[in-house]
């Protein structure tokens, strides 16, 4: 078990780690220039495509529970079909978003209160970053399927792609071309495209099969359709929450001026490379439980939850160490801007404690999403972020200002993975007979 685990999870921890790589080297690039405005401006509008982008993570997620079910129970044409209805969904959000790019600007930079230079930045990235939409939701279609269909190789190359190409461009624009957080954004739209192309190329090698079964009025049979559409729903939710929980500390990160929003941005690289290693398990969690779960195999649904809490356990001692052990050498790398690098030693302990804190509810997520639990993953996410880390900031930073942001955000963590943990028997074990 232990290597169907590594078999799925060592592929997407490898195609994980460019994506925080691909951040580190965005900060990099514009952390040494004249100016903290530019990292503001990538971490305002990094926060907007948050909101748009993983809002539609839905079909990344629900695609490969969806995917992996119809495998574990060898239902294929099932399982084709779920790739067409997330995709069909998929195109339609990407030209809702493209035609309401005017109204979403508006909106955002009415509730963000950043510096006026910082939103003229933030605004650039984000009228050349929009147009990427149709290529990076695809793409979700397509990886989740692929995982799913018990195939992490496919989706590794992909993402290692796109994050070798974006972080290719971003320092061609940006120091070739002397371009700002502009550059930063035209780099992204290009490795997105690419990455779609790369991936229809694979898909390609399923075409006979494709071709079968666009044909078939089951793609959009009204009970399936259905389920489709209310467990994304859920998922949808569960992950608007999740992104509002982020972008509110954002966005109380502001408040506090450009600095400390620096401070906070830089600081989040540690929990970004930690959530991105530790998915890599999570996704495992995904395939794997949705196999057994389509199955109706109890005893090694079981069995994997309990190997992949092992394995979380291991990841969050060795990245605790390597935290206390190198935080200042990747702080040195991101940034060699002396005020930020003097304001960001006292909030260092809250990196410590991230990787022990945050491992559960990763890997519960990935379960969860699997047996597609989505309403518990909702309520779960809603408890989370809106009865305790809200209430525990506007109580805590009046005491303890940016040192209460951070411990709010450690306590909403926290819920998650008690929330989910006293769901698991209900939600998830005791469906199967």
């Amino acid at each position: 078990m232990n290597r169907r685990i590594l078999t799925i999870a060592i592929p997407n921890i490898i195609s994980n780690i460019t994506i925080p790589l691909l951040g580190i080297v965005d900060l990099a690039l514009v952390g040494h220039l004249e100016s903290s405005v530019y990292i503001g401006a990538i971490a305002i509008g990094s926060m907007i495509f948050n909101f748009i982008y993983w809002g539609f993570s839905f079909l990344r997620m629900g695609t490969s529970g969806f995917a992996a079910q119809a495998y574990g129970k060898k239902d294929f044409p099932e399982s084709f079909y779920q790739l067409y209805r997330a995709l069909f969904v998929g195109l339609l959000g990407s030209i809702l978003l493209l035609l309401l790019q005017k109204p979403i600007d508006l909106l955002s930079f009415l509730i963000i209160n950043g510096s006026e230079e910082v939103e003229f930045s933030a605004r650039q990235y984000f009228y050349i970053r929009i147009w990427a939409a149709p290529a990076t939701i695809a793409i979700y279609s397509i990886s989740g399927w692929y995982i799913g269909m018990q195939n992490a190789k496919i989706p590794m190359i992909i993402a290692i792609t796109i994050n070798v190409l974006n972080i290719a461009f971003n320092i061609i624009f940006v120091k070739v071309f002397g371009m700002r957080s502009d550059g930063v954004a035209l780099g992204t739209l290009c490795a997105q495209y690419s990455g779609l192309f790369i991936g229809i190329i694979f898909l390609s090698q399923h075409k006979n099969r494709l071709k079968k079964y666009l044909i078939s009025k089951d793609i959009l049979h009204l009970g399936s359709l259905k389920r489709f559409m209310n467990v994304n729903k859920d998922i949808f939710i569960r992950t608007m929450s999740l992104v509002f929980a982020l972008s509110f500390f954002t966005a109380k990160s502001a408040k506090f001026g450009d600095t400390l929003l620096a401070v906070n941005t830089l600081l989040l690289q540690f929990f970004t490379i930690y959530a991105y290693i530790v998915d890599g398990f999570a996704y495992a969690g995904e395939a794997l439980a949705g196999k057994y779960y389509g199955a109706k195999d109890k005893v090694n649904l079981i069995k994997v939850t309990k190997l992949l809490f092992g394995w979380g356990i291991l990841m969050a001692a060795i990245f605790t160490l390597g935290y206390v052990l190198g935080d200042n050498l990747l702080l040195d790398i991101l940034t060699n801007n002396t005020e930020i690098i003097r304001n960001i030693q006292p909030y260092l302990f809250w990196v410590y404690l991230i990787p022990v804190i945050t491992f559960g509810a990763f890997i519960w997520d990935g379960i969860f999403i699997g047996v597609t639990a989505s309403s518990s993953m909702r309520n779960s996410m809603l408890i989370s972020a809106f009865i305790i880390f809200v209430p525990s900031y506007f109580v805590l930073h009046h005491f303890y200002q940016n040192h209460g942001l951070w411990a709010a955000f450690m306590l909403f963590m926290i819920a998650r993975l008690v929330a989910l943990s006293l769901y698991a028997k209900r939600s998830i074990y005791d469906k199967i007979n």
